[in-house]
């Protein structure tokens, strides 16, 4: 949906921004449910679509979901991503460095887990990471952190004349409805686990980390990689807009199959 994407040279400010926009889908009348059959229309093309490019192993997608604690990168994933073949699908969630990681650049990683041609691959937090959580903590000064975007720009360029294809999401969520969604976590005995008390520590540097995803937004978002700030406070506007952002994506590649031998006669061929 061009209406959230980031056109480069953009200059982001998330306060301007609706967390729960829905655009023509009124949440109040029957716009969840048109949204809802919407979005599974597009999972159809969508799991026909990685088939194709499965298939025709010439190039990839590389998805990257960003967003403050609880705004969805997981139910994203297990949604929009439902019905894929796993098999040409991978995952990838960046932690706290290790040992050996933090001796290398912070780009070494990442590289490794960029999807071969051919397959999807969804970063759950990724590259970015060293941009937000270092900054908002004093990790890294704003002189090391404009650097890095620079070269996060260079990388995913890199990316991009390999032949894969780069969509990055920032789910958008309020901060009235984070305190929502921890709430409900800390009431449902089947998502307790999933609260960690470190989320109310970061919960208090929100002011923070939002002016540092908007710093890395406004420096990143180009043609060859943009971003779109995905209004999330509402679950179904946001599978609709990540489902049909992807599915645009892998449309845009004009994939086929791979020619057939032309030495094989398969109208005459019988198999004993």
């Amino acid at each position: 949906m061009k209406t959230h994407r980031v056109n480069p040279g953009t200059t982001v400010k998330l306060t301007k921004i609706a967390s729960d926009d829905t655009e023509k889908y009124d949440a109040k009348d029957d716009g969840k449910t048109r949204a809802q059959k919407q979005t599974e229309d597009l999972l159809e093309k969508l799991r026909a679509l990685q088939e194709r490019l499965y298939a025709s192993g010439s190039r990839s997608l590389l998805i990257v979901l960003q967003g403050m604690d609880t705004s969805g990168k997981d139910g994203t994933i297990k949604h929009v991503m439902s019905g894929v073949n796993p098999q040409g699908c991978s995952v990838t969630s960046f932690k706290a460095p290790s040992t050996r990681e933090i001796s290398h650049d912070f780009l070494w990683r990442v590289h490794q887990e960029t999807p071969a041609k051919g397959r999807i691959g969804l970063f759950n937090r990724s590259h970015y990471e060293d941009v937000l959580i270092t900054r908002v903590h004093g990790m890294i000064s704003d002189k090391i952190a404009k650097e890095r975007l620079e070269r996060i720009v260079d990388f995913e360029r890199l990316l991009y004349q390999n032949d894969t294809t780069i969509v990055k999401f920032f789910l958008h969520i309020s901060k009235d409805e984070q305190r929502k969604r921890l709430e409900a976590r800390l009431r449902d005995p089947e998502k307790r686990w999933k609260f960690n008390p470190n989320d109310l520590v970061e919960r208090k540097l929100w002011d923070k980390y939002q002016s540092a995803y908007e710093d890395a937004i406004s420096a990143t978002s180009t043609e060859e990689a943009p971003w779109y700030v995905v209004p999330a406070d509402y679950k179904w506007y946001r599978n609709l807009v990540v489902a049909e952002t992807v599915v645009a994506a892998l449309d845009g590649m004009k994939l086929r199959y791979p020619p057939l031998p032309a030495d094989v006669d398969f109208d005459h061929m019988t198999i004993e």
